[in-house]
């Protein structure tokens, strides 16, 4: 009998939701320092929300993001994420993915608006969950009841605009 190996396809959103609550820790590479940046949005969030990950930043030129540490590469991590959430040029996807499949990584997470064929080849042929085009701060957010119009669950109901 021989393996049959399928191809990828998208995980539904129960699929997404016990991955976010199966996972604990989470490296996001790609991690900017720039507040007007989409990872830095997703590590404030990630950082100040309900979420319990421990979180872990990648990226080779920064040293410390919100009084984070910052690594240089998902190989110098102190430990193996569950979840590698990229912030990367569509072109670098599949080289993330294959880091990701060396670590042991066990979801390969490309952000909103990011898709790679090769790289969600790799990742599922590798055994790994793999998501892509979504990103993960609003896919927690929904399932978690925390998601607002200014992108928080502030806690606030009023009709009065700040």
């Amino acid at each position: 009998m021989t393996d049959i190996i399928t191809a990828w396809t998208p995980p539904s959103a129960v699929d997404r939701k016990c991955i976010l609550e199966e996972s604990k820790t989470i490296a996001i590479v790609g991690a900017s320092s720039n507040p007007a940046r989409a990872s830095n949005f997703v590590i404030t969030y990630l950082l100040s929300s309900s979420a319990s990950y421990e979180v872990w930043l990648v990226n080779p030129r920064e040293s410390e993001i919100l009084g984070e540490p910052v690594y240089p590469s998902l190989q110098d991590l102190p430990g193996t994420p569950d979840i590698v959430d990229v912030f990367r040029r569509p072109d670098d996807l599949p080289g993330v993915a294959e880091a990701s499949v060396e670590i042991g990584a066990k979801t390969f997470w490309a952000q909103l608006g990011l898709h790679s064929d090769e790289a969600a080849d790799i990742g599922h042929q590798a055994g790994l969950n793999v998501v892509t085009d979504r990103c993960l701060k609003i896919e927690h957010a929904r399932f978690h009841g925390g998601l607002h119009l200014a992108g928080f669950d502030t806690g606030v109901i009023s009709s009065r605009r700040a």
